[in-house]
């Protein structure tokens, strides 16, 4: 019996590691057709349902496709049988027609018109003895700001009616001379010689005058001044425009000159608010645009002006371009500082290609539409598009397809999950030995029981902006930040009140369950930088 036992179980063994070299044997024949760019083939006797696939001829080997990560990926063609078509219910329609997008939302500040900014400077040197003005302060033109104690003005008052007092002297003593040598009592040269002296007198008066005019000094003060005048060593400080007081360094005691700033006064009836435009978008604005103002503490006020000037040099940390849109403020509304919405509407429009949202999809760090051929049912074309901006349902697409063109817009996620299943083009990692190797690729994979998705934070933004997930699978989002030079130190998803901070080279994961269709947005901190969940 035991000798039957042990034969039994050696058969066994033999059956067991036979099957393993099998399928050994079969694994390493499917890696080695892999690695030598074997592409699956048509079978034409496939039964109907079974989703077949192959690649049109000139398609470029993946190494090609590796080596220049910026030209577009070579078309794939998908075929998928009568029963998956069904299955999938895909739903064609044609590329239609619609107007580029006028209009451009930006980020903006509240800033002051610096052309009614004033810095207020005294007149003369000295000591300030009296302040009359605080911060916030709305002052009128030629109100008294400071008063200042100087020296300096007490000097030039007393020069000036010393001066005047010897001018009146010699007046004197010029008509006596005059009289004198009409009589003959005075020679001719005598007389021009205090001719010559009363010249300098009067110069002298005239000298000292405009020395207390550019102090500060009225003229009905300088004026009044006489011999018997009490000189007054102080000087009041005025408001040079309508205003509000930004800003005070005038204290008691303070021991200024003329270039001691003591306060700021801004005339807010109208402010700047200044907004950064990508490189991108630099065609879409111009000088003269209208500009449409709103902000989060007035929701319901909207205030309109226009672009009145576009900085000429493009910031090299940002790569934007800042732009003015001055603004009326009759009641103050808008806060120096304070954070607003501008919406800049240019009077261009142009025809472009649109689709619906729901027919673009992600491949790596590129966006492709699936095609159809009317002329070869359940064919269907994977190619890559550049994408412009999105409005309501629909995206703009820049190249990749023309007016007319059936794009699968219901079930395009099928059909790349089967060119993902029948390995129709490596992945991003697979082309470049590692995701993380290439700023701006995407690592995704799509399972039964979560979703992944890689989103690169850089120079340029989100990358990529747009990802496509399923409703009601799990999904895990790894975002990671690779430089410093963007306001993308963090991202918020509004909808789903989700905020993360990104430090620099760290991956961040944020995990959540799309649970319906539709669009979920995210955003660096400043909303400078956006993104877009589609969820089908």
């Amino acid at each position: 019996m035991s000798g039957e036992s042990r034969v039994t179980l050696n058969k066994g063994a033999a059956a067991l590691i036979a099957a393993a070299l099998l399928v050994t044997g079969a694994g390493a024949s499917y890696l080695l057709m892999r690695r030598g760019g074997d592409t699956p083939t048509h079978a034409g006797a496939m039964p109907a349902g079974e989703a077949t696939a192959t690649a049109p001829s000139g398609t470029q080997p993946p190494a090609a496709v590796a080596s220049a990560p910026t030209a577009p990926l070579p078309d794939v063609v998908v075929s998928l049988g009568e029963d998956a078509v069904a299955r999938a219910g895909i739903v064609v329609a044609p590329v239609a027609s619609g107007e580029a997008a006028a209009a451009i939302r930006l980020p903006g500040v509240v800033e002051p018109n610096a052309y009614r900014e004033v810095a207020v400077t005294p007149l003369v040197a000295g000591r300030v003895t009296r302040v009359s003005a605080e911060l916030g302060d709305r002052v009128r033109r030629g109100q008294t700001l400071a008063q200042i104690y100087s020296p300096e003005l007490a000097e030039a008052q007393t020069k000036y009616v010393s001066a005047k007092a010897m001018l009146d002297a010699h007046d004197r003593e010029l008509q006596r001379t005059q009289r004198l040598a009409e009589i003959g009592a005075a020679s001719r040269q005598e007389l021009e010689r205090i001719h010559a002296e009363h010249a300098a007198q009067t110069a002298g008066v005239e000298s000292a005058r405009s020395r207390l005019e550019l102090l500060g000094v009225p003229v009905s003060a300088i004026d009044a001044l006489g011999s018997g005048s009490r000189v007054s060593a102080t000087t009041n400080v005025p408001a040079p425009i309508d205003g509000v007081v930004t800003a005070r360094a005038a204290n008691l005691g303070l021991n200024v000159d003329q270039a001691t700033p003591l306060f700021t006064v801004v005339d807010l009836s109208t402010v700047w608010i200044t907004a950064d435009v990508y490189e991108k978008d630099f065609s879409r604005v111009r000088v003269g645009d209208e500009g449409t103002i709103t902000t989060a503490a007035y929701p319901t006020l909207a205030l309109r002006g226009r672009v009145s000037y576009i900085d000429p040099v493009v910031s090299p940390q940002t790569r934007t371009a800042r732009i003015r849109v001055e603004v009326p403020n009759p009641r103050g509304e808008l806060r120096l500082g304070m954070y607003a919405t501008v919406v800049v509407t240019g009077a261009r429009s142009a025809s472009v290609p649109v689709v619906p949202r729901s027919a673009v999809q992600n491949v790596a760090d590129r966006t492709v539409v699936y095609l159809v051929n009317p002329k070869e049912p359940g064919t269907f074309i994977e190619r890559e598009v550049r994408l412009g901006e999105a409005s309501g349902g629909h995206v703009e697409v820049a190249s990749g397809v023309q007016l007319g063109d059936l794009v699968v817009t219901e079930g395009s996620f099928f059909v790349r999950a089967e060119r993902e299943r029948l390995g129709l083009r490596p992945s991003a990692a697979s082309s470049t030995g590692s995701s993380a190797m290439r700023p701006g690729a995407r690592n995704v994979e799509a399972h039964a029981d979560v979703q992944n998705a890689r989103i690169v934070v850089n120079e340029q933004g989100f990358e990529p902006a747009t990802i496509a997930l399923r409703a009601g699978t799990p999904a895990r989002l790894t975002f990671i930040r690779t430089t410093d030079r963007t306001c993308g130190t963090e991202v918020a998803f509004p909808s789903l009140n989700i905020k993360k901070a990104l430090p620099l080279n760290e991956p961040v994961v944020i995990e959540l369950t799309p649970t319906e269709a539709g669009a979920i947005a995210f955003a660096c901190g400043m909303t400078m930088l956006r993104g877009t969940i589609i969820v089908e």
